[in-house]
């Protein structure tokens, strides 16, 4: 074994190996048609395309996306279920114009259905054709609203308004009922929803009545079971648990300290479905942060976990007799697979992406809990791991802290190729779940309200300092990193604090009162519950703010920035690198102007990675 400075190891793990297909909560939307599954998946090397995969039995995977099309929804700016299945017929958004087009044959061209600027998400097939969430841009004020959209003429009838927002339209068996949740400002769908449940009579709803409420109670993906049971996940005990509707009661089917439920970011996040044996549930649940896969019986009240050996299921959609999900290890990136419910057994139905990386470079993620202001927070550390080099004698390796972003959501130390990237070269990584992370429990979540700012950057702090005090990292060496919400943590730890010597932020938030007055709908009160409401607390925005307190940052700092987003817009990268300047801190923006929030084009996640830990050899 050789030696040689940490973060200066040569890897196999290149920046090339991350532009394959993605697979992740946000971006792989699945259906099951009959035995055939659909899914969607990102290709950064098609700059960013979404395309639409098809397999079934005795099947080879197919690509069933018509030509010079983008299958991407943009409802909430994050989008979510832009497709639906008729029969032989494929409805879907284009990301291009957000319109809602039809194919009837994979040999047909599509027909355009809809105006533009509105955008569609939430696709649900009926009898009477397709129901939707629709986000309508045609005036000054974006209006949300659920509508049913007749699926020859494109004609749109409004069965549900005056909400602000909606998702999880889900039908009767029998067709005679209507069940969906909303949210209204400032509440996010992880704060309080409402579950409403009405009579359908194909095109129009009658005696709507609200049916699970309370002003801290967060309502998840209701699904009716095959006996009309209404079912769906609620988190009134303090954790997501499933409930079903029983009269005017709701019945806790299994209380769990655990998590069957996530922040819905992405519309269409599913971690439950019947299986079709009665009323039998499969379900994917977090418990520390990792995640379990089970079969509920309702009746019975008892829980089977399946012992799998991997410990990552998202996206759980089910079958006559299987489910299809997302599925991925410690040391295995996700992949899409069929689980036979009989058998158990699991099959891939996707290709897998050939990384060929040797064990002795990925680094197995240790989870951590470790003391912070308020009680505990929660990590994931990855050391450094590569079988062919090591540090010199008597040094320790620096650290990469990693704030997540949202900032409601998490990490569950899943196979993450951009952290094996790092840990390859000689760098260790703390993933961190600071307080306000999902997968943990309420209690959890509500203790980065009115904290932002302070909390996550308080627990960023603490896991660098835990670390240090046991030895496993060097403290003069450590950097801090993150993305949108985690990339205004990363600056709020460099303007308040001294405990780091680098940070890079991705199209992160430099200052929260810019971000209030000049963001999209979704999250335009977002902030009213993590710093307070505005323009009346302006002082806190104030406080919080890295931009106004730039003079404060004392290392150097490097931003990446898409042109076209939407979600954190170029002026707050803009800002702080002007203010930086200023003060004659080392600082870059490096801004690539066709891409949005999230970068999905390979030119781009290659360049934006070397580019950083060329900054990181430099600084260090």
């Amino acid at each position: 074994m050789k030696t040689a400075p940490y973060g200066q190891w040569p890897s196999p793990i290149s920046a090339d190996m991350l532009c394959g297909p993605t697979k992740s909560n946000f971006n792989c939307d699945i259906a099951i048609d009959g035995q055939t599954i659909y899914w969607t998946e990102v290709r950064p090397k098609e700059r960013g395309r979404t395309v639409l995969m098809r397999r079934g039995p005795g099947q080879d995977l197919s690509d069933v996306t018509p030509e010079g099309f983008d299958i991407r929804s943009k409802v909430h700016e994050y989008g979510g279920t832009g497709y639906a299945l008729l029969g032989e017929k494929l409805f879907f958004v284009n990301s291009k114009d957000q319109r809602l087009y039809r194919r009837d044959t994979p040999k047909t061209a599509p027909t355009l259905l809809t105006e533009p600027n509105v955008r569609f998400g939430d696709l649900v097939t009926c009898p009477a054709g397709l129901l939707a969430i629709r986000e309508d841009h045609r005036t000054s004020e974006v209006i949300n609203d659920l509508v049913l959209i007749d699926p020859d003429s494109g004609r749109v009838t409004v069965l549900d308004a005056g909400q602000d927002f909606y998702a999880f339209p889900t039908l009767s068996p029998d067709g005679s009922k209507l069940a969906w949740i909303s949210w209204n400002h400032p509440d996010m769908p992880w704060d309080s929803t409402r579950l409403w449940v009405a009579d359908f009579n194909g095109n129009k709803i009658d005696a709507k009545r609200c049916v699970a409420w309370a002003p801290d109670e967060s309502i998840f993906q209701p699904q009716w079971s095959p006996q009309g049971l209404l079912t769906f996940v609620s988190d009134r005990s303090g954790w997501w648990n499933l409930y079903r509707l029983k009269g005017d009661s709701c019945e806790n089917l299994f209380p769990l300290e655990a998590e069957f439920g996530m922040p819905l970011w992405h519309l269409g996040i599913s971690t439950w479905g019947f299986t079709g044996r009665g009323e039998e549930i499969l379900c994917s649940y977090q418990q520390k942060g990792s995640f379990k896969l089970g079969l509920l019986d309702p009746e019975t009240k008892q829980l089977e976990e399946i012992p799998l050996p991997q410990n990552d299921f998202t996206q759980i959609k089910t079958g006559k007799g299987f489910s299809a999900f997302l599925v991925g290890s410690s040391t295995e990136p996700r992949r899409l697979a069929r689980l036979d419910l009989q058998t158990r057994a699991l099959t891939y139905l996707d290709l897998a992406e050939d990384l060929s990386i040797p064990k002795g470079f990925l680094s197995t993620p240790e989870a951590i809990e470790y003391p912070t202001t308020d009680g505990t927070a929660y990590a994931f550390f990855y050391p450094p791991a590569n079988e062919s080099y090591r540090g010199p004698p008597g040094e320790k390796p620096p650290l990469m802290v990693i704030s997540h972003g949202g900032p409601t959501g998490n990490v569950n130390g899943a196979f993450n190729l951009k952290i094996q990237y790092w840990t390859s070269r000689g760098f260790a990584i703390l993933d961190v779940n600071y307080r306000g992370s999902t997968g943990y429990g309420r209690t959890y979540r509500d203790k980065l309200k009115g904290q932002w700012g302070i909390a996550d950057v308080e627990d960023c702090v603490n896991g660098a300092l835990f670390l240090a005090k046991h030895g496993d990292v060097d403290p003069g060496k450590c950097v801090i990193r993150g993305g949108s919400a985690g990339g205004y943590t990363t600056l709020a730890a460099l303007a308040f604090t001294k405990a780091f010597r680098a940070g890079a932020s991705y199209y992160g938030v430099g200052d929260p009162e810019l971000l209030a007055k000049d963001t999209h709908k979704f999250e335009s009160r977002y902030l009213d519950s993590l710093i307070g409401p505005y323009p009346a607390r302006r002082d806190l925005y104030d406080a919080r703010s890295p931009l106004k307190h730039a003079a404060n940052i004392s290392c150097p700092v490097i931003f990446f920035q898409g042109g076209n987003d939407k979600v954190v817009p170029p002026n707050q990268a803009e800002a702080m690198v002007a203010a930086l300047t200023r003060n004659k801190i080392p600082t870059k923006l490096i801004l690539y102007p066709e891409e949005e929030h999230g970068f999905r084009q390979a030119e781009t996640i290659r360049d934006s990675l070397e580019k950083e830990l060329q900054f990181y050899l430099d600084v260090l």
